[in-house]
């Protein structure tokens, strides 16, 4: 029986166009998800969209539409962003989907029954662009302190949840366990957050109508963040057979700006229900250009789709994750994309694999020749794998990458050290032991690039006439004399 894997990401609000943060965080998760399934999981990666609220009521109501006709036009934008991007989710899930509401009544239902519901009035501030209720103290100048907008107040009947009840043992959890927040110094912030008092959650509203109304009680519709957390266990069908195979999620990996609920709020739930807490929740950080973020509510937004649309996409995917180091802030300009572009895919990656098809081409007949395997050259790439794999099992995605790219700089050194062009004429068989070490190499690429750079690992192995089918192909050096290669042709 396989292992099993879950991850998830954020799903997405969508109130307005997809900016390049939803892209990101889409790119991260798919290579972590591509990986595993490599290394023989089952795996279950879910993504999608969070569609109920006073927020897309509103922005519904500007553009003259009925909430459900709006969402179902903008979730189709960032599925079409998904499917672009060649993101390999199992589930992209709406929250207005009916097997959704069922699971949110279910789980509020069971919340009921712990005790953990009670009706109250809440009189505070509220946050329209990120739907979140604050404490006075929380206010920066009267603003939410994410969006540094000016808050609404909300004065009315209401459910809670008793958060508070479960402080200590978020507390604990965290405290236990320092990879179940990470990186560090997010789990420092939560933990710092948690010094102050925690408390109960306003759960219900009864000013709008888009949302899952509470059972029994239909005049209140559940606060959008409760319905929204409980995705991740839609997804993979609370309370039956799959959720029992799947929970708890591996990763879920989130966005900075909502990690307390995912941390707190999320947590409190779980425990509530009597379910495990997530493995790991990993934060990212948050994609800058010019040094500010990436805003939809402050209209500072790079198109992702015009991208997709003017490079490859695989360039795309490159990019992002080897210029912004996962974990923390990183910046986006078309100026540094075509350098990464020029310089590493071209002219390192790209270079060293269409140097050696080419060679064997025109000088073997296609065939990667008969030589001497170079056992130091095996054993040193074999071991930039395993720390491939390592930086992986960490989350540590950008290194991993890195580390790939330092093996197609590795096999341009060797290619070049070993001067196939000049030793094919006097001596041969030193030409020939260089390609066969070469072409070995180039597969290992080709099976390292593939949670990376999909697209460039299939045409690789295409032009190597070699299957890629688990992870441990870019371990070992095992392309044999007389295989045949394809015709080679640019990568990039």
């Amino acid at each position: 029986m396989k292992k099993t894997f879950y991850i998830s990401t954020a799903i997405d609000y969508p109130s307005t166009n997809p900016h390049l943060g939803h892209a990101y965080e889409k790119i991260c998760a798919d290579a972590i998800a591509r990986f595993k399934r490599l290394q023989g999981f089952e795996v279950h990666f879910s993504t999608g969209t969070d569609e109920h609220g006073l927020k897309i009521e509103r922005y519904a109501k500007k553009v003259n539409k009925h909430p459900k006709e709006f969402v179902d036009l903008m979730s189709s934008k960032f599925k079409q962003l998904s499917d672009e991007l060649n993101i390999s989710y199992d589930d992209f899930i709406r929250t207005t989907e009916e097997r959704h509401a069922k699971v949110v009544k279910l789980v509020f239902e069971k919340l009921q029954r712990t005790g953990d519901i009670y009706k109250g009035t809440y009189k505070g501030p509220y946050c329209v662009e990120c739907e979140t209720f604050y404490s006075e103290e929380e206010l920066v100048d009267e603003k939410c302190p994410i969006h540094d907008r000016k808050v609404e107040r909300v004065a009315q009947e209401c459910y809670f949840f008793r958060m508070s009840k479960y402080k200590n043992k978020i507390l604990d959890s965290i405290q236990r366990n320092p990879d179940f927040i990470q990186p560090e110094s997010r789990r420092n912030e939560i933990l710092n957050r948690l010094k102050e008092p925690l408390r109960d959650l306003c759960i219900s509203r009864m000013d709008f109508e888009w949302g899952i109304q509470l059972p029994k009680d239909e005049k209140h519709v559940l606060y959008v963040w409760v319905d929204a957390l409980t995705n991740y266990l839609t997804t993979i069908d609370y309370p039956a057979e799959k959720f029992k195979k799947f929970w708890p999620v591996d990763v879920h990996l989130i966005g900075k700006d909502i990690s307390w609920h995912h941390c707190v709020i999320w947590s409190s739930l779980l425990l509530s229900l009597g379910l495990p807490l997530p493995k790991k929740i990993f934060i990212h950080g948050f994609v800058t250009y010019k040094g500010k973020k990436l805003s939809k509510s402050k209209g500072l937004v790079i198109d992702p789709i015009y991208l997709v649309k003017t490079y490859p996409v695989d360039a795309i995917r490159y990019f992002l994750i080897r210029e912004i180091s996962f974990g923390q802030d990183g910046g986006f300009s078309e100026e540094s994309l075509h350098a990464r572009l020029n310089d590493e895919l071209a002219d390192v990656l790209g270079n060293f694999v269409h140097r050696v098809l080419t060679f064997t081409q025109s000088r073997f007949g296609g065939k990667v020749p008969d030589g001497k395997p170079d056992k130091k050259l095996e054993t040193e790439i074999r071991d930039r794998v395993r720390k491939i794999e390592q930086l992986f099992e960490d989350l540590k995605v950008t290194q991993a990458l890195e580390e790939i790219m330092n093996i197609a700089r590795c096999g341009n050194e060797y290619f070049q050290s070993c001067r196939p062009w000049e030793t094919i004429k006097k001596e041969p068989e030193k030409a020939a032991s260089c390609i066969l070490n070469c072409a070995n190499l180039a597969k290992v690429l080709c099976v390292a690039l593939a949670p990376f750079m999909p697209s460039t690992s299939e045409n690789l192995a295409k032009q190597l006439r070699v299957k890629v089918t688990g992870w441990d192909q870019a371990k070992r050096f095992d392309l044999e004399p007389g295989h045949q290669v394809g015709k080679p042709s640019v990568i990039f």
